[in-house]
């Protein structure tokens, strides 16, 4: 993996590039899967083809947004859509907990339609 800022090779788990001292994705000057140049704005690597914004790219990463707020909607007391989106064991508490007597399924809630309700692998959720 490449740092986004500087260029410079990282490892996988780094919390910060030891060249430049940012978060490797932190910048938007390289591609972190090939190390080509990119612009600012880029959703998608030119060179390898790779999203650079974290699942929103055509490669569609991440899970569908509308499945997830109709899973937490009609069976969020359950946590099914925590189980969906690969959150298994806060999935089972709130099953357990009957979505922490639907307080916690009401947040998921407005955090999914807000925008920010993030997927295992940290990937925001794809509106399609």
């Amino acid at each position: 993996m490449y740092c986004r800022n500087c260029g410079n090779d990282v490892s996988e788990k780094a919390v910060m590039c030891v060249a430049c001292g940012t978060p490797p994705k932190a910048g938007d000057k390289y591609c972190d899967n090939c190390k080509a140049e990119t612009t600012s704005n880029a959703e998608i690597c030119m060179k390898c083809g790779v999203s650079l914004r974290g699942g929103r790219g055509i490669q569609g990463e991440g899970k569908d947004w509308l499945t997830t707020l109709l899973l937490c909607f009609f069976l969020g007391f359950l946590g099914v859509h925590r189980f969906y989106t690969g959150h298994t064991a806060i999935g089972v508490v709130q099953l357990l907990t009957l979505g922490g007597c639907g307080i916690w399924t009401l947040v998921d809630f407005i955090i999914i339609i807000v925008g920010n309700f993030k997927d295992a692998k940290g990937n925001l959720l794809v509106k399609r």
